[in-house]
């Protein structure tokens, strides 16, 4: 094998390990964000259920002091009541208490039901609360585990860059120009056997002549086809 082929074998391997780890790297922000949502939804989750609990509380607090006045008010009409000489004014009093009477009854109603509300309400904060607890210390876990990764990553692109680069001046300028060419056109796999008489890129059949080219290894031979730089081993048949 020519050992301009060998170089350029070497740089191609640097290369795509150089794309794999930036690949990786630049996934990173994708997943943190992901860990990142997951545990504001849980969050909000659980700050939605508390304060929805809260706010039950809050209406049977205002729905009990709604009932303390209108007891208070019973005790003054009582005491007029007592007062009056009237017996027709006696009866509006009693009406005015018995009609009170009712609408405390009808508050002390809906003070139990927001009660009950809040009994349930307090058992899914509870439930809540542990979940936004799991899903934050599972996430924190992930975030440092991350954090760590991405440390490690940035380590491994500089001295893949370097090894990327040392390769790289092991093949002549306009061998590395040609080849640099191909990779924004072709991808990673530019420097490709011909196992079977195919390009190993394309997979076209090649011509007699660029497979005996190929096999003779005396210069670089493109495929007729994609033009990727075709290489033999003895291995391919």
């Amino acid at each position: 094998m020519l050992p301009v082929i060998e170089n350029l074998l070497v740089l191609q391997d640097r290369d795509r390990r150089l794309r794999r780890i930036q690949a990786e790297l630049d996934a990173v922000p994708a997943q943190r964000l992901h860990l990142q949502t997951k545990a504001a939804k849980a969050a909000a989750e659980f700050d939605t259920v508390k304060k929805r609990v809260q706010q039950i509380e809050s209406d049977r607090k205002k729905l009990e002091l709604e009932v303390d006045t209108l007891k208070d008010r019973i005790g003054k009409v009582r005491s007029q009541q007592n007062d009056t000489r009237s017996n027709d004014q006696y009866k509006a009093y009693q009406h005015q208490i018995q009609t009170t009477e009712g609408e405390i009854s009808q508050l002390e109603d809906q003070q139990l039901s927001l009660m009950e509300l809040a009994e349930t309400g307090a058992k899914e904060v509870a439930a809540a609360s542990r979940i936004n607890a799991e899903v934050k210390a599972e996430t924190d876990r992930h975030l440092a585990d991350l954090a760590t990764r991405e440390a490690r990553l940035n380590e491994e692109i500089d001295e893949a860059a370097d090894a990327r680069d040392e390769a790289a001046s092991r093949v002549d300028d306009a061998t590395l120009s040609r080849y640099e060419r191909l990779v924004k056109t072709k991808g990673d796999n530019v420097i490709v056997g011909v196992g079977g008489g195919v390009c190993g890129g394309c997979h076209v059949k090649l011509t007699t002549q660029a497979t005996v080219s190929a096999r003779g290894q005396a210069e670089i031979v493109p495929c007729p086809n994609c033009g990727r730089i075709l290489y033999f081993t003895s291995d391919m048949g």
